[in-house]
């Protein structure tokens, strides 16, 4: 499981570790029943405070990311895969509502951000 934590991102570590394990799950790199490492080694391997992996494997669990299972570990649970589409779509909406904003700024017509869309999603250069 990859992890990488940024000081300058404004976010506290414990929402970036949520944030990229679920990034992991919806992606298909963390798939139910793999077993994610303890509270203890990933507060060693990020050097960060166990309480600080310990909130971020309790609000997982508590959204329906990860099984505990007493003696045995922390496991990706299984996942809903329309919950998990609408999730990411929801995240989707989030940047463009984003976007819109900034062309809003520039005064730019609907029409150009449609084009720049299109080149974008087909993995063109702009």
């Amino acid at each position: 499981m990859d992890i990488i934590l940024r000081n300058s991102s404004g976010k506290p570590i414990y929402e970036q570790i949520i944030d990229q394990v679920k990034e992991q799950i919806m992606a298909g790199t963390l798939a139910a029943g793999d077993a994610l490492p303890s509270m203890r080694l990933l507060a060693k391997e990020l050097r960060i405070s166990v309480i600080t992996t310990k909130r971020a494997y309790e609000e997982l669990e508590r959204d329906g990311f990860l099984e505990n299972v007493p003696g045995k570990g922390c496991f990706v649970a299984p996942q809903d895969q329309e919950l998990l589409r609408e999730a990411q779509l929801r995240k989707v909406e989030e940047r463009l509502v984003q976007a819109v904003e900034e062309a809003r700024k520039g005064a730019f017509p609907p029409e150009t951000l449609h084009e720049m869309l299109d080149i974008l999603y087909k993995g063109e250069e702009l």
